[in-house]
């Protein structure tokens, strides 16, 4: 890319910390973003393993890198290390974008908003939907809190129902509602109504183990209107198949990697990615998968 053979002394530097990130796609996203916006800054992920997480946060510091994103296994662990922390990824618990301030690094969750910005642009409406989420983990977790205040209902389905009442229960509290409720995964068939949105919020069906889904059973699979898998990689996941075959819409998370991204990139930036920009970059990462 052009802009790199002209790095001088006020190119400016983003990054990615976590481990592994040997395969991370976030440099094709913000590498083509600073091409695309003519601006001076350059985007490298950097390993980091979490016994030297605060040091790598204060040598970042040091260093004046403008903004990090954070991945696994880094996301919650670095809290402490933060001077300050925005409502929603306080809320959520977890952070993936870091942007430097005066006294340190600001933390917030892009991935959320990410989400709920590739939703927006597949034509799916949150509000007023009936959610089933997959899974009871980290993810699972930030979904249901993102969703809570604009879905008419949320339905946590985890093998272990504990995990998710104990998510429906602070999700109720953030909503001020009884809107969030768990069911355990072998109680999947007593589920009522249909078109529901379902996310899939959990590793199963990534590369690769493709042929892995939580549930396989097709007639719950007729209840899902439009199912949206967090998983990018493969493009189509055994559950976006499952959902399709029963005359569902299904797609998958790469636009959520972008948008998580692009939000990165206009807080580091403060800045605003077109729609046109946006669609080079979803280009570019296709082309990648």
């Amino acid at each position: 890319m052009k802009h790199k053979t002209e790095i001088n002394g006020l190119t400016k530097t983003c990054g990615l910390i976590g481990n592994p990130v040997e395969h991370t796609l976030s440099p094709v996203i913000h590498n083509t973003l600073a091409e695309l916006t003519n601006s001076d800054l350059v985007y490298l992920p950097f390993l980091v393993e979490p016994a030297h997480l605060e040091e790598a946060l204060r040598g970042a510091r040091a260093l004046h890198i403008r903004g990090l994103n954070v991945t696994v296994p880094h996301k919650e662990k670095i809290l402490p290390y933060l001077t300050e922390v925005d409502a929603l990824a306080a809320k959520i618990g977890a952070v993936n974008t870091l942007v430097e301030t005066e006294g340190g690094y600001r933390g917030y969750n892009t991935d959320m908003p990410g989400l709920c910005r590739a939703m927006a642009d597949d034509g799916i409406q949150v509000e007023g939907a009936r959610v089933l989420i997959l899974g009871a983990g980290g993810v699972a977790r930030a979904v249901a809190v993102m969703f809570c205040e604009k879905a008419s209902e949320i339905t946590i389905l985890n093998r272990t129902e504990e995990k998710a009442s104990a998510i429906a229960e602070e999700v109720n509290g953030y909503a001020g509602r009884q809107v969030a409720k768990a069911m355990a995964l072998s109680r999947c068939g007593e589920l009522e109504g249909e078109d529901y949105l379902a996310v899939q919020a959990t590793s199963l069906g990534m590369y690769p183990r493709v042929q892995e889904t939580l549930i396989d059973d097709g007639d719950f699979y007729k209840k899902i209107g439009i199912g949206y898998d967090l998983i990018y990689n493969p493009a189509e996941t055994r559950f976006m198949r499952l959902v399709k075959a029963a005359g569902g819409k299904a797609f998958n998370g790469l636009k959520m990697l972008l948008y998580q991204g692009i939000i990165a990139y206009e807080l580091w930036n403060r800045c605003e990615i077109t729609k046109e920009q946006a669609a080079v970059v979803y280009q570019k990462l296709s082309e990648k998968l």
